[in-house]
């Protein structure tokens, strides 16, 4: 019993000594967002997780046991997060019926299952592309075991969301499921009673689908909208809101949304303004995710390099899908929808880079989401084309970089302990190999994420496959782009 009892004491001392080991970045430039600009030449001191200290690097101390990365003049920034991801949506051409119905082709529940079945691997890859954490605005109940599940790994993103989008329409495809992603309420107490449901899962927020229809306009659901997020702030939970249009948009912040999870498709006025900063509402543009449907149904999707690599494969596979359907009459018919709708799409996103430099411009705060998992915004490798587009809005690249972590964790109420580089925060950080703020592509040349105070070898988290590299190959030749 002594000899077993010593042995366990020892492991329990080596548990101890290794938790507490410092692990020190030496010689790096770090992001400071109170100087607006990179901090050169700096020791970041980590332990237990946290960032425990930040000196000069000509000042450190380090001790024998401590563990010291020699990063001699690499970028650090914060950890980004995504502040807009669907996980019960794969991404890929079957994921949503609601929207084009092809499960004689694939049936739902193989969709879902295979998405389950895959979430670890879909996880790993925003941890790839130096992405720490995501906030899921909607989905169904059984989403919760991911998060709890998956939290507790730091080879995947802290996992923030809601269940069931809060909504006064269904689609017909989601009423005859289990665990639907999105359920219609009729009255005041049923919004308040779906609230109520999500309380024991311990949600991060909730979110509403404020959708405005000829039957029913938004003005009839109101008092619905306005008892969603009376009770969700009741309960201490930001209220995110999916509201298009602007004067339903306006509506939302009337009646005390916290998010508005999307730029309006028309120009904003001077009262939108005025009603987002009285509100402190904050913005979340995804500018990508209308065109990357249509792009898909209109078969002229080209995906990027980086994609081709980051994504999931078979996920991206599919997005060629509509070229070798058998139903031809489906696919003639979205093609043809494709095209039409492209030519609008193109105004709105004029109208929407306008609206979302006006809002920088009037100190709105914008966070960076993709609506990833939606028919072409494919979950992690679609960041990047977010944060192209924010460009071409003209948002600085230090105001991208805002909305893309301290930013996105306020909405959370996690900015006082992550997605900043400060004492005391989570060590969530991402080394790169140059400077983002002088070229914003530097954010595709990562050299190391740590998560937690975990360093992340990020070329061993996806193993390939023979079948995975056969599908690479496939979805190259798809595209035309061997």
């Amino acid at each position: 019993m002594k000899k077993k009892f010593l042995l366990l004491s020892l492991v329990m001392i080596a548990g101890f000594m290794t938790f507490g080991q410092k692990t020190i970045l030496k010689g790096v430039n770090y992001l400071n967002y109170e100087k607006g600009k990179f901090v050169m030449n700096a020791a970041i001191i980590i332990q237990n997780g946290k960032i425990t200290e930040i000196v000069k690097a000509s000042k450190l101390k380090a001790g024998k046991n401590d563990k010291v990365l020699e990063l001699n003049g690499q970028w650090v920034i914060p950890g980004m997060i995504d502040a807009h991801i669907h996980l019960f949506q794969s991404g890929g051409l079957y994921t949503r019926p609601d929207i084009i119905d092809l499960r004689k082709e694939v049936p739902y529940e193989t969709e879902r299952q295979r998405i389950k079945d895959n979430m670890e691997d879909m996880l790993r890859r925003y941890t790839i592309n130096g992405i720490t954490s995501v906030v899921d605005v909607g989905g169904p109940l059984y989403n919760f075991e991911f998060r709890d599940k998956y939290n507790k790994d730091n080879k995947t993103p802290t996992i923030y969301l809601t269940g069931p989008l809060v909504s006064t329409y269904q689609p017909a495809a989601f009423t005859d499921i289990d665990d639907a992603p999105i359920i219609k309420v009729a009255t005041e107490e049923e919004a308040r009673n779906l609230v109520k449901k999500q309380l024991p899962y311990k949600p991060d927020l909730i979110k509403i689908w404020y959708i405005d229809l000829k039957e029913q306009p938004a003005e009839e659901t109101y008092n619905i909208i306005k008892a969603t997020i009376d009770e969700s702030h009741k309960n201490n939970l930001p209220v995110f809101v999916h509201a298009t249009q602007l004067r339903v948009a306006k509506l939302a912040m009337k009646a005390g949304c916290d998010v508005l999870v999307h730029s309006v498709d028309d120009p904003i006025d001077d009262e939108f303004i005025e009603m987002a900063k009285k509100n402190n509402v904050t913005l979340c543009p995804t500018l990508i995710v209308s065109r990357r449907y249509y792009e898909v149904f209109s078969r002229t999707i080209q995906p990027t390099l980086h994609e081709f690599q980051t994504a999931c494969p078979h996920t991206l596979g599919t997005l060629f899908d509509l070229e070798h359907l058998a139903d031809t009459a489906i696919s003639e018919r979205y093609k043809k929808i494709g095209f039409k709708r492209l030519e609008k799409i193109k105004k709105g996103d004029i109208i929407r880079q306008e609206n979302l430099k006006k809002l920088e411009e009037a100190g709105i705060t914008i966070i960076a989401g993709t609506d990833a998992g939606n028919i072409g915004t494919l979950h992690s490798a679609s960041f990047y084309e977010e944060i192209l587009d924010m460009k071409k809005a003209g948002l600085s690249n230090l105001e991208i970089l805002k909305s893309a972590t301290t930013n996105a964790a306020k909405v959370v109420g996690k900015d006082k302990e992550t997605g900043n580089i400060k004492t005391g925060y989570d060590a969530d950080l991402v080394i790169l190999a140059n400077d983002p703020l002088e070229n914003i592509t530097a954010l595709k040349n990562i050299k190391l994420v740590i998560k937690n105070g975990e360093i992340i070898n990020i070329d061993s988290l996806i193993k390939e496959t023979p079948l995975s590299l056969a599908q690479k190959q496939l979805n190259a030749y798809n595209a035309g782009n061997i």
